[in-house]
């Protein structure tokens, strides 16, 4: 998600965030400061945002719960599933929660482990599972990679799930990436979630997919959610998802999160999630059944790692939990948040202020623009002091456009130098490669001259400009595309490297013998 990496891993601690506590949670939550008329003034105003959101950015489809003293005081669809058609949507209507599946999977682990679970090894229960450092590998714990302190590089893996590998192959290749210091930096990491995730659902001798459902959809009754692609994408009504195409929304991709199934796989729909707030600021219980222990759910909500460190003197700090990014408000209290963000069309959000019992769950259809993360941002600014502090969605869409540009390449293979060198003959780059980390690569020359790269397991067919010299690019694709990244050969044809995949300096691919 080079797109929407430092939101989706810092959601609103990013831009509400508040200094660092002790480094331990308060023993207890502030009374609240909130009553129900503050809160009913920012449902009063909810339709209001949310569609001016919408007229804004063209957003085609949005789902908001709300949730108070345990009961569901707002549940709503607004827009359509699908830009063109008329299918609206409403309160069932089943959206990718991408990133949002994160603290979902922290409450599954919660109820399938309790809190001793947390602090159990991975490495014993996930088949070829290993990180560089063996003494690491050795004692990295569930806790551990929930809370992103592992050591991996921020998004490590993620480009071989866009490259079409299965969640055991990415997990068995995480030993080749480089490690920071264990347990005391902090990257973002979906697929060392998942492989925690996977550690707890091996011990139990289930899929993670089963465990999640048996563990909390099913005695939670969230009928519509599911860990599953294959149940999103036959849900009848389902929204898809949208990405711009000159100026439009357009539905151009079907995204399947299962590799990463605990960390960005899951589906629901705002009824749903509304459930699963109750749950989460009922302390595990819904309707009088204890679901997940307390004890156990509560631990996911304490500070685990600095994810932002402050950076002035009165900075603030944000944190990551279990699952969850955490922070303490200009008030003083405990907030819980996560955004989810797909850069091929889904945007999520999911807040709440446990010491106020009071959360909001915003489901979109678009890749992000700042819709979901404002209209949250919206709701908690008018419930506290009746108007909105800014314009949040040129705010946060700024963000997101940021990440974006830091993705791309500095060097303009759309346009030539002037005197470029020309390239060798074909047959000098064709052939076959191989990748410790990435698999093997061909390079496949036409008959006119041409040049294809092929990539993954599949593979995916990838058709390579000349640029200058031995140097070529092509036009990435999938969640992580960075629009045109170069491809550099060495003089002998031996060995190349492509740019987008070399970022923490394994995309380098060698000439097997007879290759």
């Amino acid at each position: 998600m080079s797109t929407v990496r430092w939101l989706a891993a810092a959601g609103l601690t990013a831009l509400l965030g508040a200094t660092a506590p002790g480094p331990t949670p308060p023993p207890a939550q502030p009374p609240p400061q909130l009553d129900d008329a503050d809160v009913q003034r920012a449902v009063d105003r909810l339709d209001g945002v949310v569609k001016d959101a919408m007229k804004r950015t063209g957003v085609p489809g949005v789902a908001v719960a709300v949730v108070h003293d345990g009961k569901v005081i707002h549940l709503k669809g607004y827009g359509v599933r699908k830009a063109g058609e008329s299918a609206a949507v409403d309160a069932d209507t089943v959206f990718q929660l991408a990133s949002v599946s994160k603290p979902i999977a922290s409450t599954v682990v919660s109820g399938a482990v309790g809190t001793e679970g947390w602090t159990q090894p991975v490495a014993p229960h996930v088949p070829g599972f290993a990180l560089k450092d063996p003494w690491v590998t050795s004692h990295v714990t569930v806790a551990d990679l929930f809370s992103h302190r592992s050591g991996l590089p921020d998004h490590a893996g993620d480009l071989l799930e866009d490259l079409g590998y299965d969640r055991p192959y990415i997990l068995s290749h995480l030993r080749y990436e480089p490690l920071t210091p264990f347990r005391a930096s902090y990257a973002y990491t979906n697929f060392g979630l998942t492989a925690a995730a996977q550690a707890v659902a091996d011990e139990k001798g289930v899929p993670w997919e089963k465990l999640s459902a048996d563990t909390l959809y099913k005695p939670a009754g969230m009928n519509s959610t599911s860990s599953r692609f294959e149940d999103f994408e036959k849900a009848s009504d389902r929204a898809w998802g949208h990405v711009k195409v000159d100026g439009a929304w357009k539905p151009e991709f079907v995204r399947d999160p299962d590799a990463q199934s605990p960390a960005g796989g899951v589906s629901s729909s705002a009824r749903d999630m509304a459930t699963w707030l109750k749950l989460q600021l009922g302390n595990g219980k819904l309707d009088g059944r204890q679901i997940i222990g307390a004890d156990a759910l509560e631990r996911t909500h304490w500070p685990e790692s600095v994810a932002s460190p402050p950076h002035a003197p009165a900075g603030r700090t944000g944190f990551y939990g279990l699952g969850w990014n955490v922070s303490y408000d200009d008030e003083g209290r405990l907030r819980l948040s996560h955004t989810g963000a797909f850069a091929q069309g889904a945007h999520t959000n999911v807040t709440m202020l446990p010491g106020e019992q009071l959360g909001i769950v915003v489901l979109t259809n678009t890749s992000p623009v700042g819709v979901a993360d404002a209209v949250a941002l919206d709701f908690f600014d008018i419930a506290q002091t009746g108007e909105i502090s800014r314009d949040w969605i040129p705010l946060v869409d700024a963000l997101y456009q940021q990440q974006a540009d830091e993705g791309r390449s500095k060097t303009d293979y759309a346009h030539p130098p002037s005197g470029a060198t020309p390239a060798k003959s074909a047959d000098t780059y064709a052939g076959t490669y191989e990748s410790p980390y990435y698999g093997r690569a061909r390079v496949v020359a036409g008959a006119d001259g041409t040049l294809t790269l092929e990539l993954g397991p599949k593979p995916q067919r990838y058709r390579l400009t000349h640029y200058d010299g031995d140097t070529f690019s092509f036009p990435t694709a999938g969640e992580n595309a960075v629009g045109l990244t170069g491809v550099t050969f060495t003089p002998d044809g031996k060995s190349f490297t492509v740019e987008y995949l070399n970022t923490e300096g394994l995309g380098t691919f060698t000439r097997v013998e007879g290759g």
